[in-house]
């Protein structure tokens, strides 16, 4: 190699910032790219940020994507489930002008802005798209909506007569295009600096919301339906699996490089119900993704699922994404190497001192090593945790090296 000339020498603002940047991690090149231009004018700054972006882009693909293929990477990328949102002072101010939820997730503008503030804030390493997984219902016949306090609500679908509208959408761009939007601009904006991530929920999660009615904490009636009418029960998961695969491939088609997918209340069914009313639907699910693109990794998270995790294995995922109910060292045991591993620090740690934060996740570094592992809560952030924190667990992450 060359000696690199020295700073003052190179005349060209853009050619200083990549001398600058060269040896930078990719995840803080964005926000380091900012500062470098500050005293230039308005129109010279962005001219040569969006020059050193493009460099940048050139490189290899993203750490996460990297990890999650099953590369060996040089540290373990990290996100948080849930991390745009109510957690952060710049979202809950947006909320101010943009009271409901759908106004936030359906309007490009506003939930590509949301995705990204904790990538400028933390630096994280994924960057999901905001939204939700009723998202795709209207999609399909299904209308909801999402109260701010209550949370969802939708018309119980509880007889054979109330699936008839449901219907299987052979054209997502028409029915969610502003999902569309907002992953291809993701992708313009982060470039190589951040993978990005799309998500959708699986059947059986679906169908709790579609049964019950909205949120539910003992999920009776859907398991009332298992055992007396489970006839309509399948009928309507077949609906949902289909949907939902090609929903999936939709999203990787507009810009997701990565896809999760959630079960998130499968995690309530007894192994036997898992076997029959989430797994086959799961697979479905799996399998169209795989078909389309086989490249594109799959992560999957149920919550309280430690007596699923041999199922989780078996199910064609690239990753499981584990709560903090095991260690990642009993989830290898169990699960074997094939698969990758997600998480899992409890999202309860982050009200803890800085000391503790560190000492808990850096064990589970050490644990996880350098192969086919990604950072991440066990469950998805809360909304109280302190914006200090979420960001010290971030730069934990990305200072720790393996031995």
């Amino acid at each position: 190699f060359h000696r690199p000339p020295p700073m003052h020498s190179i005349r060209n603002p853009c050619c200083v910032a990549l001398v600058a940047l060269i040896c930078l991690p990719a995840t803080s090149a964005y926000l380091s790219a900012g500062s470098l231009f500050a005293g230039l004018p308005t129109n010279t700054a962005r001219s040569c940020q969006s020059n050193v972006l493009s460099n940048l882009n050139m490189a290899e693909d993203p750490l996460l994507l990297r990890a999650a293929r099953g590369e060996t990477v040089e540290r373990s990328p990290v996100w948080m489930m849930r991390q745009a949102g109510r957690h952060m002072q710049v979202y809950r101010d947006l909320v101010k002008k943009y009271p409901t939820f759908r106004e936030r997730s359906e309007i490009p503008e506003v939930s590509t802005e949301i995705s990204l503030q904790p990538w400028r804030s933390y630096g994280v390493d994924g960057c999901i798209l905001f939204s939700d997984i009723l998202t795709p219902l209207p999609g399909m016949g299904v209308e909801f909506d999402i109260e701010e306090k209550a949370g969802p609500k939708l018309k119980p679908m509880r007889t054979m007569e109330s699936l008839e509208h449901m219907y299987v959408n052979s054209d997502w761009t028409k029915a969610t295009p502003f999902v569309k939007q907002t992953l291809g601009d993701l992708r313009k904006t982060v470039g190589n600096s951040a993978t990005v991530l799309g998500f959708v929920g699986l059947p059986y999660t679906l169908a709790t919301y579609l049964v019950e009615g909205g949120t539910s904490k003992e999920y009776l009636e859907i398991k009332k339906m298992m055992y007396t009418q489970p006839q309509i029960l399948h009928k309507m998961l077949e609906t949902l699996a289909e949907n939902i695969g090609n929903y999936a491939n939709f999203q990787i088609d507009s810009g997701a490089q990565v896809i999760q997918i959630f079960d998130s209340w499968a995690g309530s069914l007894a192994p036997d119900d898992y076997d029959i009313f989430a797994a086959p639907y799961q697979r479905i699910v799996i399998d169209a993704i795989k078909k389309k693109h086989p490249e594109t990794p799959v992560i999957m998270y149920i919550a309280k699922s430690g007596h699923l995790l041999e199922r989780m294995a078996k199910s064609g995922v690239d990753i499981v994404s584990l709560d903090w109910t095991v260690t990642i060292d009993e989830a290898r045991a169990r699960m074997g190497t094939k698969v990758g591993l997600q998480g899992n620090l409890d999202p309860a740690v982050l009200y803890a001192p800085h000391h503790i934060i560190k000492e808990r996740t850096e064990a589970i570094l050490k644990m996880a090593g350098n192969r086919h592992h990604v950072m991440n809560l066990g469950h998805g952030i809360e909304a109280t945790t302190p914006e200090a924190n979420a960001k010290h667990f971030v730069d934990t992450v990305q200072a720790y090296r393996h031995a």
